[in-house]
Order: structure tokens, then C-alpha cells, then sequence
């Protein structure tokens, strides 16, 4: 089925459940994955997306289908998609999505060996890749991720990182509506085979299950972004443990934009400015991040500058690393 016919489809379906739903396909490579289609039936389908049952959102981080939705399951034709160290994957939500105030979190949990299908993703071990989630303004506001991703085509493109060893995953990618409370958490995941990889084990405190990894009292769970607080906070503390290969965790994302160079290219129809983070960071108070050490990103506060011979190299605007 094409991208487009599957996105409307999803997006004339989905206006009769309440505007809910998730990710409904992938891009890998340039390879596009049809995800699993809820409310049909399961006989015949077959997707790399682990299934998911309902458009609904999980509204208790104690559920204990928070870590790929309802009911998250292998299916019987389960696939699994090929995917190299250091390259993109984007996710799809169905069209438009309606939730535009609240983070994008990505996730990968390894297998094993072995293929994920007989993996009960209750029990996996999960590490953040990829988090963004005040970008600009106030609680209020502001402009979030999630509005980032409607504005992008209902689309989220993260990287895996190049450090991350090769293996069976899964990656669950996952935005937080924060409109309402309790806050609407909406998870899918989809299995992975990642090649040409590095040797970068997440460390035990980067690694969380779910249920588990997010409480009902976290800060970044129960805000309340009608509240008078709202109207002048401008940190958002991102829920979960700390992103994979960084030094610190999932910090209040103050609404400020990395250090950058801007460089301005014409041709014959347009002129077009491309902004870049410099390639030659400084240290903050004389601290230098160590190899595989977060070192830039939308929001980040931490040391800019890497231990020699490691350089600062941007995977995304959140995210740089030194390697």
C-alpha cells in the first residue's frame, strides 16, 4: 500500500475514535513499512510494528501496556526490518495529528541474539535515543515537539546512534499529549535487526522497563499547562531516564538554541539559509565531554567541547555526541 493512501486512511478513520492513534508506518533506508492496523482484523497482517489494538491513549503510566500499546504482542507474521548504525528512521503518525503540546521520546531495547518475536516487551530494557520537548516559549504557549512533528508531515525522523552494537531491537517511538490530565501517553514499537554497529553498551542507569520508567508524579507527567505557573515556565523536565551516551539526564529544557554557524546558498529559484552547529565547540568551565558524551543539542547546558581526539558530531537538532 503507499505511504499516502495509508496516512488519509488512517486520518478519515481515526476522526470517528475520539482524533487518537499513533504511528501507523516507517521509512527506513527509503523503504516504507505499512504498521499495524488496529481495529482490524488480525488474520493476514503482516509489519515489522508490534500490534496495537485501539486508538485510544494510556492515560496510567503503571499500565501494563505502556511499553508498545495494546496489547503489543508478537504478531503472526511478525517482520523484522534491517537497519544500519548511524542512519535515519522516521515514523508516521496518522494525519493530522490532533496532540500538539507535549514531547517525542524514542526508545530502543535490545533482544538478544536471537529474533525479538518471542520477547515480552513488558520485560525489556529500554534506552533513550532521542528526546525533544519544549523547544520555544512558555509551558503555555510554546511551540513542543509534538507540534514540530504535525508541522512535519505528522513525522518524527531520529538516528540511530553509530555507537549502539549490532543486534535485534526494538524502537519505540512515542509522543506524550499534555493537554489534558492525566497526561495521554502514545507508544508503538516496531522490530528491528541493526547492522554495522559500534560497542557502546547503554549503562545500567540509562535503562528503564515499562511500566516503570515513568511515575504519575514526575514533573513532566502531571504539569499542568493551563496553570498560572504555566504562563511564565519555560523549562520542561522531559520524563525517563537519561539519553543513551550522555553524561547527564533528562535535564529542564530551557527555551535557547545551540551555538550555530549560518551560511547562505542561492540558486537559480531561490535562496535558501542552512544552519549548522559549529564544528569547533568550547569548553563550558573548562569541562569536556568524554567519547560517546552528549555535547550539544536544542536546550543542552552541558560541556560543548570533547576530550581529544573526539569531536562533537550533530546526530540531530538535539542531540550531538562526541565520537
Amino acid at each position: 500500500m503507499l505511504l499516502s493512501t495509508l496516512v488519509v486512511g488512517a486520518s478519515f478513520y481515526v476522526g470517528g475514535v475520539a482524533a487518537h492513534g499513533g504511528v501507523v508506518a516507517y521509512n527506513i533506508g527509503g523503504t516504507y513499512y505499512d504498521g499495524w492496523k488496529a481495529y482490524n482484523s488480525a488474520a493476514g497482517q503482516t509489519t515489522i510494528q508490534r500490534p496495537w489494538e485501539t486508538y485510544n491513549p494510556i492515560q496510567d503510566p503503571t499500565d501494563t501496556t505502556l511499553a508498545c500499546n495494546d496489547n503489543g504482542a508478537a504478531g503472526a507474521l511478525q517482520l523484522t526490518a534491517q537497519a544500519k548504525a548511524g542512519s535515519a528512521i522516521t515514523a508516521y503518525w496518522n494525519q493530522v495529528w490532533p496532540h500538539n503540546t507535549g514531547p517525542v521520546i524514542v526508545y530502543l531495547s535490545q533482544c538478544g541474539a536471537s529474533s525479538c518475536n518471542s520477547v515480552d516487551t513488558k520485560t525489556s530494557k529500554w534506552f533513550k535515543i532521542e528526546e525533544a520537548g519544549l523547544l520555544s516559549g512558555t509551558v503555555e504557549k510554546g511551540s513542543w515537539a509534538a507540534g514540530k512533528m504535525i508541522d512535519n508531515n505528522s513525522s518524527w525522523t531520529t538516528t540511530i546512534p553509530a555507537s549502539v552494537p549490532s543486534g535485534q531491537y526494538f524502537i519505540r517511538f512515542e509522543t506524550i499529549a499534555l493537554h489534558s490530565l492525566p497526561a495521554q501517553f502514545y507508544p508503538e514499537c516496531a522490530q528491528l535487526e541493526i547492522t554495522n554497529g559500534g560497542s557502546l553498551a547503554p549503562t545500567a542507569d540509562q535503562l528503564v522497563t515499562f511500566p516503570g520508567g515513568y511515575k504519575a508524579s514526575d514533573p513532566g507527567v502531571n504539569i499542568d499547562i493551563y496553570g498560572e505557573a504555566a504562563k511564565t515556565q519555560t523549562t520542561y523536565v522531559i520524563p525517563g531516564p537519561k539519553v543513551y551516551g550522555s553524561s547527564g539526564g533528562s535535564t529542564p529544557q530551557p527555551t535557547s538554541s545551540t551555538t550555530a554557524t549560518t551560511s547562505t546558498t542561492t540558486t537559480t529559484s531561490a535562496t535558501t539559509t542552512t544552519t549548522t552547529t559549529t564544528s569547533t565547540p568550547t569548553a563550558t568551565g573548562g569541562v569536556t565531554a568524554p567519547q560517546y558524551g552528549q555535547c550539544g543539542g536544542t536546550g543542552w547546558t552541558g560541556p560543548t567541547a570533547c576530550a581529544s581526539p573526539y569531536k562533537c558530531t550533530k546526530l540531530n537538532d538535539y542531540y550531538s555526541q562526541c565520537i
